[in-house]
C-alpha cells in the first residue's frame, strides 16, 4: 500500500517493527491480549496525562516529523496535552463554498462504494455496515452511497471538524476492543468488531444526513466529542481524540462527485493525503 499526496509525491507504508511483533509473533499476540485490556489502556491514559509522561514529547516530535510552530503548546504538562494539541489560526483553510465537501480532519483517506450487501473493504478487511452502526435498518439507508474512511496517524493533529452546517442528533456509543488502525492488524482482526466507537446523524444543510462515526484504536481510552444534540457550523471543532492512531468514517449518500485523485487512488488499493478543510468532492 502507499501513501499518495495529491501534490504527486508518494510514499510507501510500512507496519513498524514492533506491530510486526505484536501481530505476526506468537509472543507477541500473547502480550497483545495484555495490551488491549481496558485496565491497561486506563492506565496508559492515566500515565499519559501526568507530567511524568512529558519527558516523551521531544522524542516524538522527532521521530514523527512535527513542526512544532504549526501548533499551539502554551501550558503543555503531559503527553497528552501535547497530542491533543491545537493548530495555530492559518494553518489551515476551511473551503466555505457549500457546494464543496471537506475533510474533517488530517488523516488517509480511503473512499469506497457501499454495494447492495452492505460489505466492503478497509485494509483487507471486510465489514458490514451494519456492523460499524449496530443498526441494519440505519446501514440501509445509505446503500449506493459511500464510505469515506479518514486513518489518522499517531502523528497527525488530532482533533476534527464538521463537514458542513447542520443540525445533529445524539450520540450513539458502541463499546470494543482497542486494536491498532495500522494494515497489518487487519490481517487478523475484524477492526470495525472490536474496536470503541461514537457515531451520530448531521443532518446537513447541503449533503443531507451524513453519518460521522468516531473509532479508537488501541490505547485511545476516550474519544472527546464536544456535543450532544446541536446546532453546528461547517468547519467547527466537533471533538479529538486522546492518545493514539484512530480513524473517522463518514457515510453519505449518492449526492455527490468525489475528487477523481481520491477515486482512483482507492481504487489501486492506496491512501489520499488529506488535510482538514480542504475539498474532496463537490455537490451534485
Amino acid at each position: 500500500m502507499k501513501l499518495v499526496y495529491r501534490d504527486g509525491r508518494i510514499e510507501d507504508v510500512c507496519p513498524s517493527g514492533s506491530q510486526k511483533f505484536l501481530y505476526r509473533n506468537f509472543f507477541g499476540r500473547i502480550i497483545l491480549k495484555i495490551l488491549t485490556r481496558p485496565f491497561f489502556t486506563k492506565f496508559m491514559g492515566w500515565f499519559l496525562s501526568t507530567r511524568l509522561s512529558k519527558k516523551r514529547i521531544p522524542k516524538f516530535i522527532k521521530s514523527a516529523n512535527i513542526n512544532p510552530d504549526d501548533y499551539i503548546l502554551d501550558n503543555i504538562n503531559s503527553y497528552n496535552d501535547f497530542f491533543t494539541r491545537k493548530i495555530k489560526d492559518g494553518k489551515r483553510t476551511i473551503n466555505m463554498d457549500q457546494n464543496i465537501l471537506i475533510s474533517p480532519c488530517d488523516s488517509r483517506l480511503t473512499v469506497y462504494k457501499i454495494n447492495e450487501d452492505s460489505i466492503f473493504n478497509i485494509k483487507d478487511s471486510y465489514y458490514k455496515v451494519s456492523d460499524l452502526l449496530n443498526d441494519e435498518s440505519l446501514a440501509k439507508e445509505y446503500l449506493n452511497g459511500y464510505a469515506f474512511v479518514f486513518r489518522l496517524d499517531v502523528s497527525d493533529y488530532h482533533r476534527y471538524s464538521y463537514i458542513d452546517s447542520g443540525k445533529k442528533e445524539k450520540n450513539i456509543h458502541i463499546k470494543g476492543i482497542f486494536h491498532t488502525v495500522n494494515q497489518i492488524a487487519l490481517e487478523r482482526y475484524n477492526f470495525y468488531k472490536t474496536n470503541s466507537r461514537e457515531y451520530t446523524i448531521l443532518h446537513t444543510n447541503n449533503f443531507g444526513d451524513v453519518i460521522m462515526c468516531e473509532v479508537g484504536a488501541m490505547m485511545v481510552g476516550k474519544i472527546k466529542n464536544h456535543h450532544e444534540e446541536y446546532e453546528f457550523t461547517k468547519g467547527e471543532e466537533k471533538g479529538y481524540f486522546e492518545f493514539g492512531g484512530s480513524t473517522i468514517v463518514l457515510l453519505i449518500k449518492d449526492i455527490i462527485y468525489i475528487d477523481l485523485d481520491i477515486l482512483n487512488n482507492s481504487k489501486s488499493g492506496n491512501e489520499t493525503r488529506v488535510y482538514l478543510g480542504e475539498r474532496i468532492a463537490i455537490r451534485k
